[in-house]
């Protein structure tokens, strides 16, 4: 049986390069491999003859933490792409906004879930789209100039807490936020004292929650209950179901949320298929409802949608679950209310004889800032907090940064710590 060979785009090119010849693809019923150059090579690998993605026609395949976090090559076919474009434009609608006339500005790259879909959306909506360079949002200025935002069509922007912190430390970068209607913030967890600074500068942030195994945004919290100080990711769009359950063999105990807080699970009919390993299709797992677990720990509340951090980064300490997102964004808070110099900071559990993993405390100080009299002030702040919660160690790194994507790469910063712990010994 023949079918149409999937076709192989590394994303270095410009993006309307690549989306030109994505959309050419699938317009003759074509899949779709996207990766970073880097990938190339991973990709082609897991796609194989590309047999296996004959069922679905028109589809892309995009790489994916997974709901383990190992790294995936997810399959998402074109329909459920064009479904998750309708649900957005569906949440828009419910605020007053037509689609169709809005400037949706992309600044993420095409292989990723949340750079393709600006694509998808503004071609189904018939609404402009804008790729903005990668080199605009590392100068404010620049972007201010090269990019104005038209006072008469709502703006939309999409951008993972790392971009939005860069342009907000910039005057500049400000001023332009402030001309966009609506501002998704996704990807990784968005710090408080960055949600706070937003709201005082009087941002419209759409903070949401989504993953290349749902084709993207499946809840969103609506910018105005944003602006009245609420958290969390929103409701769930109106083709998806979300839903929290306890994690096997035992429920959940969370240190920090004691009470309906577990793993969040998702139902709706754009799950992916699965995900591709040497030509072969090895299917999402999900229970006999439907129901796909995510991998991340939340919880649901009158509010909508809260979550906590990844079951598979959760560190067991003594006879607690801690979630190290949630006490990092405590700890970045606090130091943002005394004025401390701290940029960054990461904690990572290490094995104890005594509590089976401990916390350890990467930072990286601000510009002239006494890195002891830093950590003493750290280590202050977070004296009273439960003894599985607090670092035993502190440890300095100046190169302590995220990915592009706003996420951190725990195991590699794991292996750092393990090569500083050994050097200082």
């Amino acid at each position: 049986m023949s079918f149409p060979e999937p076709l192989l785009l590394a994303d270095g090119a410009p993006p309307q390069a690549v989306a030109l010849a994505l959309e050419e693809a699938w317009s003759a019923g074509r899949a779709v491999g996207l990766a970073h150059p880097a990938d190339g090579d991973a990709l082609a690998a897991a796609i194989g003859s590309g047999a296996a993605l004959a069922p679905w026609g028109a589809a892309v395949v995009l790489g994916s933490g997974g709901s383990s976090g190992g790294r995936r090559w997810c399959v998402q076919p074109l329909a459920h792409l064009q479904a998750s474009a309708a649900a957005t434009a569906s949440w828009l609608q419910a605020q007053g906004l037509d689609p169709a006339n809005c400037l949706h500005l992309n600044p993420l790259p095409l292989h990723h879930v949340s750079g393709l879909l600006p694509l998808v959306r503004c071609r189904r909506w018939g609404a402009e789209l804008r790729f903005l360079p990668p080199e605009w949002l590392r100068d404010p200025a620049l972007l201010a100039a090269a990019c104005p935002l038209p006072a008469e069509r709502p703006v939309l922007l999409s951008l993972v807490p790392t971009q939005l912190g860069r342009l907000m430390a910039s005057p500049q970068g400000l001023d332009w936020l402030r001309g966009c209607r609506v501002i998704w913030v996704g990807g990784a967890a968005l710090a408080a004292p960055l949600a706070e600074k937003a709201r005082r500068e009087g941002l419209r942030l759409a903070p949401c929650y989504g993953a290349t195994e749902t084709a993207a945004m499946v809840a969103a919290l609506e910018p105005e209950r944003f602006r009245a100080g609420e958290a969390g990711c929103g409701y769930a769009l109106a083709d998806v179901e979300l839903r929290i359950a306890p994690v096997a063999p035992a429920p959940l105990e969370l240190s920090l949320e004691p009470e309906g807080s577990a793993a969040l699970e998702v139902r709706t009919a754009r799950l992916s298929p699965g995900w591709l390993e040497a030509g072969r299709l090895c299917p999402l797992p999900r229970d006999g409802e439907g129901w796909w677990r995510s991998g991340d720990a939340a919880r649901l509340e009158e509010g909508g949608l809260t979550v906590l951090g990844r079951l598979d980064g959760a560190v067991h300490s003594g006879a607690e679950t801690i979630f190290p997102e949630l006490l990092e964004g405590r700890l970045l808070a606090a130091a943002v209310a005394a004025a401390l110099p701290l940029e960054a900071v990461l904690l990572l559990g290490v094995p104890d004889a005594e509590w089976g993993e401990r916390l350890v405390a990467l930072v990286r100080p601000g510009p002239g800032a006494d890195p002891a009299d830093l950590i003493s002030s750290l280590e202050a702040i977070t004296a009273g907090w439960w003894p599985a919660e607090r670092p035993r160690h502190w440890q300095l790194c100046p190169s302590l940064a995220a990915t592009a994507a706003g996420k951190w790469d725990r195991a590699r910063w794991r292996q750092w710590l393990e090569v500083a712990v050994k050097a200082g010994s």
